[in-house]
């Protein structure tokens, strides 16, 4: 099973309306956050996403946008691992 990380934090955005059904993000994609439906990209599991930013840089069609790195899932587990209070995330 892939790794999930934390609920409802990943910056992750899609946007379906823009997207032409490359693949690309599919196959660039370490954790699985999107499949092929047909003629576009569907979001399996946003909360795999581990904001890595392939999916993004790869996305001709900007459909696709993610905070490559500095994502809230990775400071709410830094903030966890160094037991201090965790960032409040927005959308």
């Amino acid at each position: 099973m892939p790794l999930q990380h934390l609920k409802n934090v990943s910056t992750l955005k899609y946007d379906p309306v823009r997207c032409a059904g490359c693949g690309l993000c599919a196959d660039v994609c370490p954790h699985g956050v999107f499949k092929m439906d047909v003629r576009k990209a569907v979001l399996a599991d946003r909360d795999r996403c581990m904001e890595c930013g392939a999916c993004a840089r790869n996305c001709a069609l900007v459909a696709i946008e993610v905070r490559a790195g500095v994502g809230c899932a990775y400071a709410i587990m830094w903030s966890a691992l160094r037991r201090k209070p965790a960032p409040q995330c927005g959308e």
